[in-house]
């Protein structure tokens, strides 16, 4: 019977690339900066690192289809590189092949990546997938805005909430996260907004305005990863190791009409969840989870995920973002950095940079926007595909003794 990862594997070391319009550097250039910043944090050279994996949702800019771009790029000591691409979860699927190597003890030490250069597509929102039938038939060439409306409509529908409330607990959600990332030196948008700007500003898609969604940019992060013995044999002595990880994939359960699923939460969050809480040994998350970092790509999202992540009552979350529950000072803070509302989301580098955040908090290292509580579990959710069919991330990671 599977026993899960709980503490069977510690991050080592942890690299963000500046996110923004990085017209000046390439993916290649990306992933290098992230990396160089992993490898001093790590305390180790690249020939220590056994195997690597990079997560990465688009190929058609500078990345193909393979690993062999970045072991170019990080000049890797020929070692197995394999790409991996989970839409929205891409960054966090290659951390859990790296945290699974390392488990298993196929790995000493293992690298995961990710990247994405979204601004040179010449696209303004997400790329359009054009794979023929199939891809149309399942609806994911879909606006991204439109179908996230549709979630907002579902909720309100489903727990009975006024259109008003909704719309200023979306605009606190934007507010908060403006907040934060107005600390964080490697954040895309850097500029304090109210809810009066939000809830004046133009409309993309009813209810959700232009201060509702995340923009776009490009991207990298990584993680290096190692056993608890490794890391403290190499001098580490705070360390964060991984809790849980776990993914989860719709199986068309939510397009059944007869299914009994409302359109108001994500099945597959509620899932992940269930299963990352059980292995990490966690029974009250609301107690037990110090931080979050959530897939914010618009505030209504940010807003449902709270409920699946069990983090707030069914049907409550909209209050608990209006108490501010969810704020810097808050009891479980969520998007310190600023999340995709600041970063905006470059696929495949979303994830671990999620988990780059967690990181640094846990260890005390996240500057002026560092906790005043210190935390000791954090959680990071990732969520790629639109509410009725999609795939969810869920990663936990703490301190050692916690």
């Amino acid at each position: 019977m599977a026993s899960g990862i709980k503490d069977k594997v510690a991050i080592l070391g942890m690299g963000c690339a500046k996110f923004g319009e990085r017209w000046d550097k390439d993916a290649g250039q990306l992933m290098v900066e992230a990396f160089d910043e992993a490898l001093v944090d790590a305390g180790i050279d690249s020939s220590q690192i056994d195997a690597a994996w990079l997560g990465v949702a688009y190929d058609v800019v500078n990345i193909g289809s393979s690993g062999i771009p970045m072991s170019f790029a990080l000049r890797l000591p020929n070692i197995g590189v394999t790409k991996v691409e989970n839409y929205c979860a891409s960054g966090t699927e290659s951390l859990r092949g790296a945290v699974y190597a390392v488990a298993s003890g196929a790995a000493d030490i293992a690298l995961a990546m990710g990247v994405e250069k979204l601004k040179d597509t010449g696209y303004g929102g997400l790329p359009i997938r054009t794979l023929g039938t199939n891809l149309d038939m399942i609806g994911i060439e879909g606006s991204g805005p439109g179908n996230f409306a549709q979630l907002a409509s579902a909720y309100r529908s489903a727990h009975g909430v006024g259109k008003d409330d909704l719309k200023h607990a979306m605009a606190h959600v934007s507010v908060k996260s403006h907040a934060n990332g107005l600390k964080n030196p490697k954040a895309h948008l850097r500029s304090a907004i109210t809810v009066d700007q939000v809830l004046n500003a133009p409309m993309i898609a009813e209810p959700l305005g232009l201060f509702d969604c995340c923009g776009v940019s490009d991207g990298a992060a990584c993680a290096i990863v190692t056993t608890p013995e490794i890391a403290r044999a190499l001098g580490k002595k705070d360390l964060v190791t991984v809790k849980a990880l776990q993914i989860s994939a719709s199986n068309g359960w939510e397009l059944q009409q007869a299914g009994g699923w409302n359109g108001s939460y994500f099945h597959t969050t509620r899932i992940a969840a269930a299963r990352a809480y059980e292995e990490a040994g966690i029974t009250n998350p609301r107690q037990q989870i110090s931080m979050t970092e959530v897939h914010d790509c618009f505030s209504i999202t940010e807003l449902v995920t709270m409920e699946d992540l069990l983090l707030s009552k069914e049907g409550e979350a909209w209050k608990d973002v209006l108490d501010g529950v969810f704020d810097a000072d808050g009891a479980v803070p969520c998007q310190i950095d600023g999340g995709l509302k600041c970063f905006g989301h470059p696929i495949g580098a979303s994830g671990l940079r999620m988990i780059y955040e967690n990181y640094l908090q846990l260890l005390g290292r996240a500057g002026d926007r560092q906790l005043r509580t210190p935390p000791s579990l954090a959680l990071s959710h990732n969520l790629g595909g639109q509410p009725s069919e999609n795939i969810s991330a869920v990663a936990i990671v703490g301190l050692a003794n916690a």
